[in-house]
């Protein structure tokens, strides 16, 4: 799942001495859909890598426009049947996809294995397409997301970024009500433009996406944002 394309780092704006900005096309999740819930595993160290990821200077789901607003549909849709929406990551810059291909290619750097990796060699999650040079979720419109129920996350099989092929969308052993769990997450998402992919069931890109052929590196920050 390697991609292609140009890297923005966001325009530098002539007010602040410089610092990164993202376009007017982004905004922050809990602006457009506060009820959406948010735990930004990159933000922190429970993620594959460990620790806190490059680029992640707050907790904070920030995305294009158009799919924040397209998520807050999802959220309404999901409620209807009981659940409400978790988001795990959102817009990534650059540099913190960078610092997972540094992290990959560490294969002396075990310690999240039986976690997140337990029976795929480190080795080949790129080759597998667990892992990408440039990913989608630098581009904005990408989103990484599980329901909850009653405050909880609900049982989808596997955690989320959990590389193996039990994390296929149709993966085989899946419980009957794990399969149900995955499949009103994928309608609810395809019914409002999102497009997923077939290794992981909790990744989603907005098929409109504005910047289709963009991927930006400014910081995961509320002041990157243009009033």
């Amino acid at each position: 799942m390697l991609l292609t394309g140009p890297v923005g780092a966001g325009a530098p704006d002539g007010g602040d001495g410089g610092r990164e900005r993202a376009p007017a096309e982004f905004t922050a999740l809990r602006d457009v859909a506060p009820s959406i819930g948010q735990d930004i595993r990159y933000a922190g160290d429970h993620n594959f890598t460990g620790e806190p990821v490059d680029g992640y200077r707050e907790a904070e789901c920030l995305l294009t426009q158009d799919a924040a607003r397209a998520l807050r549909r999802v959220q309404r849709a999901v409620r209807r049947r009981g659940y409400a929406l978790l988001v795990y990551d959102c817009y990534r810059p650059q540099r913190a996809v960078d610092r997972f291909l540094r992290w990959a290619d560490d294969t002396d750097d075990t310690r999240t294995k039986d976690e997140f990796y337990p029976r795929v060699r480190k080795d080949r999650l790129f080759d597998e397409g667990y892992l990408a040079e440039r990913s989608g979720h630098s581009r904005g419109s990408t989103v990484d997301l599980t329901l909850r129920r009653d405050g909880e996350p609900v049982d989808m099989g596997t955690g989320f970024d959990f590389f193996d092929p039990k994390s296929h969308p149709d993966a085989d052993g899946l419980s009957e009500d794990q399969r149900s769990a995955r499949a009103v997450l994928r309608e609810a998402m395809t019914a409002q433009g999102f497009v997923p992919v077939e290794t992981e069931w909790w990744h989603f890109t907005y098929g409109a996406e504005p910047f289709p052929d963009t991927y930006f590196d400014f910081p995961v920050e509320r002041g990157v944002l243009r009033d």
